[in-house]
């Protein structure tokens, strides 16, 4: 990732902002250089020039003055006709350099036209009150003092079209960001139903917005739709076969029961067992508790109950940050938990388990003392129907190999997942399902 990037908006609202900002902030900035350049100093240069034309005209009128008498006599009508002030000679407040404000867009420009106008200007003073320029200049009959309005060199107020360029950009951007915000909303709330129900939630949806929001919006329900129809169907349709199966199996062993007892009796016994564990563990995989609806869920209390059905060597040992309900499917969460507490008992004397909740997720850790998994084996435990041949096989004596899967299955389906490690603390298999909230 570039830094350029690093400092761009990830999420909708924030790049759908920036491309919408970056366009008025750009021609706003070109308008505003255009508009300075042409206004400021075009107008501001003419208007000048003509009030340098004036000025000519009755500094003029005072150096073909014999005295300076005659000068103010013959000035000072032409002086308020043409609205400015002359004093003669300058008064004490005439200024001796050059001085205008820190931020005058137009300053420099008067400064300059009048300055190349008038060779016998000594200062101008920009920066007085009531938006008056003071003038110094050198005569024959000593400096003359000229006062006159700033209105006659530059535009009256121009900042305020500044200022109304400005607002008028934010209230339009205030007003573009809105209609985007409604346009952006529905995609959030698409984003929103298709995160929950890969967290195995179903949230109420409507398709809205515009009509390829919509299009993709009823998309999805028809996919959520087919998928839920199909997990249903599967589900009866195992049920039904978990009723076939069990029928038979339960007469073979009710026929077993009522014959005398040798070795044969109970090999076949135990062999209608394994069956029994086998089509039960089928049954466990493929169902994943689908019918099941999600619900705010006390998960110590959870993970403590299956601590107290396990008996002997297992304990909940810590419990991270602050306890809260969390959204899932307890009987799911207890399935995988009862698994991976199974596993550790079977390989492990002492077993472990500790709680963490985080901000966006929940962690249960088990851990045993156990041999555990060679790293490089982790992915395939997880795989269904596997069975280990290494000193630690998690599904030995336990069926055909979907202990993890099944664990892992739930994990996925709360927006989660299955991690498998080595125990720091104990040294043998670490166990952390992770479950989105």
């Amino acid at each position: 990732m570039s830094v350029f990037q690093r400092f761009l908006p990830r999420g909708l609202y924030g790049r759908a902002a920036l491309i919408l900002i970056v366009p008025i902030v750009a021609i706003q900035l070109v308008f505003s250089t255009e508009f300075i350049q042409r206004f400021y100093e075009d107008v501001t240069g003419q208007m000048t020039q003509g009030v340098a034309i004036d000025l000519a005209f009755l500094l003029d009128e005072i150096d073909a003055s014999d005295t300076p008498e005659e000068a103010l006599e013959r000035v000072l009508p032409l002086a308020d006709a043409l609205q400015v002030t002359i004093t003669l000679p300058a008064g004490p407040d005439a200024p001796e350099a050059d001085r205008m404000p820190f931020i005058d867009l137009s300053g420099s420009m008067i400064i300059t036209t009048l300055r190349e106008r008038l060779p016998s200007l000594v200062a101008v003073d920009l920066a007085g009150e009531r938006r008056i320029v003071n003038l110094k200049f050198a005569s024959r009959h000593g400096p003359v003092q000229i006062e006159l309005s700033r209105r006659r060199m530059s535009a009256t107020n121009p900042h305020q079209l500044l200022v109304l360029m400005v607002f008028t950009s934010v209230l339009l951007t205030v007003v573009a960001y809105y209609f985007l915000r409604r346009q952006l909303r529905p995609i959030t709330k698409l984003a929103e139903a298709a995160e929950e129900f890969g967290k195995g939630r179903t949230i109420n949806y409507k398709p809205r917005g515009a009509l390829e929001v919509r299009a993709a919006g009823r998309a999805f329900l028809d996919m959520r739709s087919r998928i839920e129809r199909q997990i249903e169907q599967r589900t009866l349709m195992l049920s039904g076969v978990s009723h076939d199966l069990r029928t038979p199996l339960t007469r073979m062993r009710l026929a077993l029961s009522l014959m005398p007892e040798d070795a044969e009796v109970a090999a076949l016994q135990a062999d209608v067992t394994q069956m029994e564990r086998m089509v039960d563990e089928f049954l466990s995989f493929v169902r994943g508790d689908a019918l099941e609806g999600s619900e705010p869920t006390d998960a110590v209390a959870l993970v403590q109950a299956v601590v107290d059905r396990a008996g002997k060597g297992v304990v909940l040992a810590e419990v991270d940050g602050e306890p809260e309900p969390v959204e899932m499917r307890p009987q799911a969460i207890t399935r995988a938990v009862e698994n991976l507490v199974s596993n550790a008992q079977r390989f492990g004397s002492t077993v472990r388990l500790r709680i963490a909740f985080q901000e966006r997720s929940l962690r249960i850790v088990v851990e045993d003392n156990g041999p555990g998994i060679p790293e490089d084996r982790i992915e395939e435990a997880l795989r269904p129907f596997t069975r280990l041949d290494a000193s630690r096989d998690p599904n030995r004596r336990a069926g055909v190999g979907l202990g993890l899967s099944i664990a892992s299955d739930i994990a996925l389906s709360h927006g989660g997942a299955l991690r498998l490690s080595r125990s720091e603390t104990l040294g043998g298999l670490k166990a952390e399902l992770v479950i989105a909230r």
